[in-house]
């Protein structure tokens, strides 16, 4: 299958507004380049290695998104239009710029490589691709990662405040549904920590990813990997279930966890653009949860919360 990948250059703080826009879309595949945040992480060595050279800070970031080229693309194309032009209305001193181009299937797996690189996230993670090389701390737990055409590679900060929000709350013999599981990187590493997960998502690449990642993690185990959505493929309660999504399928979620959250259980929602962070607290307010803790990252919000 032939991809379309569409470039949007934005003003540093709009691009986790127009990656929304991209994940509203259903689109399967998004990344940002971040000059600031890439020269914070090589100031920082929480990257074992790099070779960028020298990065120019232009107070810009590029958001791209990879739609396949099927049927749908058009309709999508005039969404995204209509949506980045309401975006300049609302914010006119924002620079906003897009392009797109087509892109065979191996260029679009591998086109994100370069910017990937084994990066320590929270006290013990250690998120490594599986084609790098990294020196191990004490303690380290490795989470092996190829995210293939699946979301999450752990540097995005909805997958980083779910990390290190995990690495507290988890506990041994624990059961986890991870929704949406993408990549299984949330998967995988509640299971290092000694749960047992189920990860579920509705998309047969991220599926294929998923359970690639896990037998390459030995988690084979502990975590089992389902296709389909949280009606259909879940059995019983869970003691944590996480949904590291967007705003509009949370919300869509709340009501099934009186089914799949056990009484003393805790839910993990993150993937939520800051702009609808308000109006998802209230839902799950709304829904009989209290929220233990709000985090914040990049404009991101992740919320822990348990039933009142």
């Amino acid at each position: 299958m032939d991809w379309r990948e569409v470039a949007v250059t934005v003003s540093a703080e709009g691009e986790e507004t127009v990656a929304d826009l991209f994940y509203q879309l259903g689109c399967p595949g998004v990344s940002v380049e971040d000059p600031e945040l890439l020269l914070k992480y090589m100031e920082s060595g929480e990257w074992d290695y790099h070779a960028f050279g020298e990065v120019e800070l232009t107070g810009t970031s590029v958001v791209k998104g990879y739609f396949p080229e099927d049927e749908e693309l058009l309709g999508k194309l005039r969404q995204l239009e209509q949506g980045i032009r309401e975006l300049l209305e609302r914010y006119p001193q924002w620079v906003v710029q897009s392009k797109g181009l087509s892109l065979k299937e191996e260029d679009w797996e591998t086109a994100w490589k370069a910017y990937f690189k084994p990066i320590h996230i929270g006290k013990h993670f250690l998120v490594k691709p599986t084609w790098e090389q990294a020196e191990l701390r004490p303690g380290d737990v490795v989470l092996e990662l190829d995210p293939g055409m699946a979301f999450g590679t752990g540097t995005h900060p909805t997958t980083t405040l779910c990390l290190e929000t995990l690495e507290d709350m988890i506990k041994p013999g624990q059961r986890v549904f991870d929704l949406g599981t993408g990549s299984g990187i949330l998967a995988i590493a509640a299971a290092k920590l000694g749960a047992e997960v189920e990860a579920v998502d509705l998309d047969s690449v991220a599926i294929k990813v998923a359970q690639e990642n896990v037998t390459v993690n030995k988690v084979n185990d502990r975590v089992n990997v389902l296709r389909g959505d949280l009606g259909t493929v879940l059995v019983g309660q869970a003691d944590v279930v996480i949904a590291n999504i967007i705003a509009d399928v949370i919300l869509m979620l709340l009501p099934d966890l009186k089914r799949i959250l056990r009484p003393d259980g805790e839910f993990l929602a993150s993937g939520i653009i800051e702009n609808r962070a308000d109006e998802v607290e209230v839902a799950l307010k709304e829904a009989g949860f209290e929220i233990i803790e709000r985090v914040e990252d990049s404009g991101w919000i992740l919320f822990r919360a348990r039933w009142a």
